[in-house]
């Protein structure tokens, strides 16, 4: 009886004692770096005993045991493990996990960790330029990563961007990267319609692909750079691959955030003109007794921009959603120059039935609206701003005493009647989006499926008034019907509409076939479907009193009313597979291949196999110690570049008014028309030391492209004896160069953080056992008609500098050049030289370095070039003794030079400068504010910051900036470092407030 009641006893107090174990209630708060965190996960770990944390960090957990190990999560920090003996009150601060997540990076068809990637790939992750600003988002790898140069064509807000990965890889086809957002390839054509180039006052440059992103919707840019990352793009993947992905939602509560900015911004760089005085007293006989003239305040301003965007997100197990809204304006620094836009950005994602069934969606909108003014580097010496600008004589006012504009001549315009004589702008809508479905087979086993669409539709519109007589035959017409009369003005309208689409089917292969080997595959099939349609109208010879010739375009004269439209389609069909295989967690194998389709191709050649096969050994890899990672990887490969004019393989006819032949306009056919072809060799090493505290890779990398496509005008019937013809000629274009990265962690306690890092590419390239001799790079100005300063030829680097060699003056002030036996010689006997200088940067520089302390932070980044030459086309145009003893202004070194009036300004080595610089690129300080006082209006954190781009430039160049991208192409062979009037860059500050709710 005794022992029942003892055991009854013992039963009860175990169950008592098991009772008031589980009955223990945990309080506690989460918080991060920047303040409390809602929305954390903890967890009993081994249960699912779990709560989240609410706005304020503070959390509440019932029923844990005294024993029990709580787990604290948030996506992007390290999870932390408390043990909950003994307490009743837990708070944790989760750090950040940057190096998890630099750990994977992006690649194509899914991620990798970069420890495993066999390929060389570089990325950035939103935490690298959330606190920096850009004008867009090619600018954020500007001189971050290594083989990468990001050129702005111009200063101008939204003007179009050159982006090379390890230099160029072709002669006339394109030479830019495909750019992916979000599984989407971008056509990587200009995304706002051109119109036509008028004759003497040009075309506007190119706009920029990437201006409908809104740089806050950008998770990670990930650089694919050689065979073995790009080759799954197959025919699209020659120049590199740049794969943009957009932010989630990662809170499991509502995450409200709210960005705002101001910026102010001058002009940069400058021409050191004659003042008027020193003008007087150079050339007596011009001085019109005007004193105020300022070519800077006759046509420039101080630009603006404001930006403003908002941001709400939420996540869960099962979904995650992020909506974003923005809105940019931008007034740029020369007058009637700027642009706005308003984006949208939206991502969903969801699992159904327990995970089996996944739909993402993404989708990112933009309103554009361009304005430009007549800004362009392809204008005639009488059609650019800028050019009427520099050459105005400063002793001249602007206007009469009646308040008229001063008229000189009809090669002389006043540039603030020319500023105030033309309207341009373009209204843009542009869409990408996509919807992906993935269906779990097994564990290791899914099906994906993807649509996604890239539409825009732009309207331009532009007019000179009637009241500017610019002797151009594209602005003046006789009107036969009404007296012969000769009338001014000049209206267009161009549309374009493109809709592109892609289909996507893949199936993905992932598991573990034992202890030492793993095997990663996909297996899939592509359709790409691009649509363009463009239309313009055009009229001339306007009344006199008429201001709004575009909504009265056929007000002008009859029978010069014009009207064009264009229509073009391109397929692209593929069948792709990868493997990659881990063997031992040592050795990793890749291999790729994919065969393209393209109806740009010649009807026997249409179809093509691409390939590159990688590997990669990790000879150390370890936690803690002096050395802790290092592997060696090496690549082969070939890809394809189809980035040339659609239909160039078919017949194709112009026909003008009336059915008249344009015969040199078409193109001949030509049937066995096929790809341009890449093969790529890379060796590279990838090292972290030091207990990860530096890291770093060094790469080599050789490019060799053939079977070059160039159109040549052979004897043919049809279209037209003197019709293009394009080809694939021999000859091979080379590319190599070596890279390195390197990024040290200087300092990594709780209250400071400093990091620095740089990276150097040196590149050289050579064109090998090329057929024809090409000029490139034309030269404009007046009497510089047909006037070119590059070649491209065999044995030589592309765009090579050809021209007289500039010895200075003799004594009677005309040019001494050399002639064939290197002798001194004046302009009749002098003969053109290949110089050992080409326009292209042998070496690229760039370092970056960021500092924290506690709530205070400071980023600066730093870029350069070098081993390049510039050709100063505006000098070449503008400044020389015979435009100022004519009564143009120009440089106070042209004023004192011994040059006669009567010498010819001929390109020569003359115009020729170095172009090498060190910029700071941008310099940002920042203060972020929390704590109790903030938490009151329910906001977690709030920063504030100042941003300086541009601060200053190291250089020897005399022209506004030595980063020039002007493209001068001849005959519709491009060139590089031409600068002809470029847009101004512009130095500018901003203040913004960055705030999370």
């Amino acid at each position: 009886m005794k022992n029942s009641l003892l055991k009854g006893l013992m039963v009860f107090l175990t169950v008592l004692c098991t009772g008031m174990t589980y009955a223990q209630e945990i309080t506690g708060k989460v918080s991060d770096a920047s303040g409390p965190l809602p929305g954390a996960n903890v967890l009993v770990k081994g249960t699912s005993n779990s709560v989240q944390t609410d706005f304020d960090g503070r959390f509440t957990l019932r029923n844990v045991s005294s024993d029990a190990i709580l787990v604290f999560s948030y996506i992007g920090l390290k999870t932390q493990e408390v043990s909950a003996s003994g307490k009743s009150v837990i708070n944790v601060t989760l750090k950040d996990d940057s190096a998890e997540l630099k750990e994977v990076i992006v690649v194509g068809y899914g991620t990798v960790k970069k420890k495993d990637a066999t390929g060389a790939v570089d990325q950035l992750s939103s935490k690298d330029f959330d606190n920096v600003s850009a004008t867009n988002p090619a600018e954020l790898l500007r001189g971050k990563v290594s083989g990468v140069q990001i050129t702005q064509s111009s200063g101008e807000p939204g003007a179009g961007v050159s982006i090379r990965i390890r230099g160029n890889s072709s002669i006339r086809s394109g030479n830019n990267p495909l750019i992916v957002i979000d599984g989407v390839p971008l056509d990587g054509g200009n995304m706002s319609s051109e119109g036509g180039e008028i004759t003497d006052i040009g075309s506007s440059s190119a706009r920029n692909p990437l201006n409908f992103i809104n740089q806050n919707d950008i998770e990670s840019m990930s650089v694919l750079k050689d065979a073995s990352s790009t080759a799954i793009y197959g025919a699209r993947g020659a120049n590199g691959v740049i794969v943009i992905t957009t932010k989630k939602g990662k809170s499991n509560l509502p995450q409200l955030t709210y960005n705002a900015s101001v910026q102010f911004s001058k002009m940069s760089g400058d021409f050191k003109l004659l003042t008027p005085s020193e003008y007087a007293k150079a050339v007596p006989g011009q001085d019109k007794g005007g004193r105020d003239y300022n070519w800077e305040d006759a046509i420039m301003q101080s630009g603006l921009t404001t930006n403003h965007d908002l941001s709400i997100s939420k996540a869960s197990e099962n979904s995650n959603t992020r909506l974003s809204i923005g809105a940019t304006s931008t007034d740029g620094i020369v007058k009637n120059t700027g642009i706005a836009k308003y984006t949208i950005g939206f991502n969903n994602s969801n699992d159904f039935f327990g995970g089996v069934l996944k739909v993402d969606t993404h989708l990112l909108y933009a309103g554009i609206k361009d304005r430009t003014t007549l800004i362009t580097n392809n204008a005639g010496y009488i059609g650019n701003l800028i050019g009427s600008a520099l050459y105005w004589n400063p002793t001249l006012p602007i206007y009469k005493p009646d308040g008229s504009y001063t008229f000189v001549g009809d090669d002389y315009l006043n540039p603030v009647q020319l500023l105030n004589s033309y309207k341009d702008y373009t209204n843009t809508q542009k869409l990408v989006a996509n919807i992906t479905t993935t269906i779990k087979l097994t564990d290791y086993l899914k099906y994906n499926f993807v649509f996604g669409v890239e539409a825009s539709n732009s309207a331009r519109k532009r007019q000179v008034l009637p009241t500017i007589n610019i002797r151009s035959t594209a602005l003046r017409a006789i009107d036969d019907v009404n007296g012969g009369v000769e009338k001014f003005g000049y209206a267009n309208i161009a549309n374009l509409n493109k809709f592109n689409k892609t289909f996507e089917h893949n199936i993905t292969f992932d598991k573990d076939l034992g202890d030492n080997f793993h095997l990663n595959t996909i297996l899939g099939y592509s359709y790409y479907d691009y649509n363009f349609e463009g239309n313009t109208s055009s009229g001339v010879g306007y009344n006199i009193a008429q201001t709004n010739l575009i909504d009265n375009i056929e007000g002008g004269i009859v029978t010069k009313f014009q009207a064009n439209s264009a229509r073009n389609r391109v397929e692209l069909q593929s069948y792709f597979a990868r493997a990659e295989a881990a063997l031992y967690k040592k050795l990793i194998l890749t291999g790729t291949i994919r065969r393209d389709g393209s109806s740009k191709l010649g009807e026997n050649n249409k179809y093509d196999v691409f390939y590159a096969l990688g590997a990669a050994y990790k000879i150390i890899e370890q936690n803690e110690g002096l050395l802790n990672d290092i592997k060696i990887r090496g690549s082969i490969g070939r890809t394809g570049n189809q980035e040339f004019a659609a239909n160039s393989a078919l017949n194709k006819s112009s026909y003008g008014p009336g059915g008249s032949d344009n015969g040199p306009e078409g193109v001949n056919a030509n049937p066995n028309l096929k790809w341009e072809t890449t093969k790529s060799y890379g060796a590279g090493i990838d090292f972290e030391l030091f207990n990860n505290r530096l890291t770093g890779s060094f790469d080599y990398f050789q490019r060799d492209t053939k079977d070059l496509i160039f159109p040549l005008r052979p004897a043919a019937t049809q279209p037209g004896p003197n019709s293009n013809k394009f080809e694939n000629l021999k000859g091979n274009l080379i590319n190599k160069g070596f890279e390195v990265g390197l990024s040290y962690k200087v300092i990594d306690t709780d209250n400071i953080q400093w990091n620095i890092a740089a990276n150097a590419s040196f590149l050289s390239n050579e064109l090998k056992n090329f057929p024809v001799d090409v000029n490139a790079g034309g030269i404009n100005g007046q009497g510089l008609t047909g006037a070119y300063a590059q070649v491209i030829k065999s044995g030589y680097p592309i765009y090579t500098y050809f021209m007289y060699e500039f010895k200075g003056y003799d004594a009677s002030g005309n040019s001494i050049y050399t002639d064939a036996d290197g002798n001194d010689s004046g302009l009749g006997l002098a003969t053109r030289k290949y110089l050992d200088k080409q326009p292209l940067p042998k070496i690229n520089l760039g370092f970056s370095t960021n500092f924290a302390y506690k709530n205070f932070d400071v980023t600066a980044s730093f870029y350069g070039a070098f081993g390049h030459y510039i050709y100063n086309n505006t000098a070449n145009a503008y400044f020389f003794k015979g435009a100022l003893l004519g009564g143009r202004n120009t440089v106070p070194e042209v004023a004192s030079s011994p040059q006669a009036q009567g010498d010819p300004n001929s390109p020569s080595t003359k115009y020729l400068e170095k172009g090498d610089f060190l910029r700071l690129g941008n310099l940002t300080l920042g203060y972020t504010f929390k704590g109790a006082g903030l938490e009151r209006f329910k906001i977690k954190s709030a920063r504030f910051y100042v941003n300086a781009d541009n601060l200053f430039v190291i250089t020897s160049y005399s022209g506004f900036d030595p980063e020039v991208d002007t493209d001068k192409t001849l005959g519709g062979v491009p060139s590089a470092g031409m600068d002809y009037l470029s847009y101004p860059r512009a130095k500018s500050v901003a203040i913004g407030l960055n705030v999370t709710f």
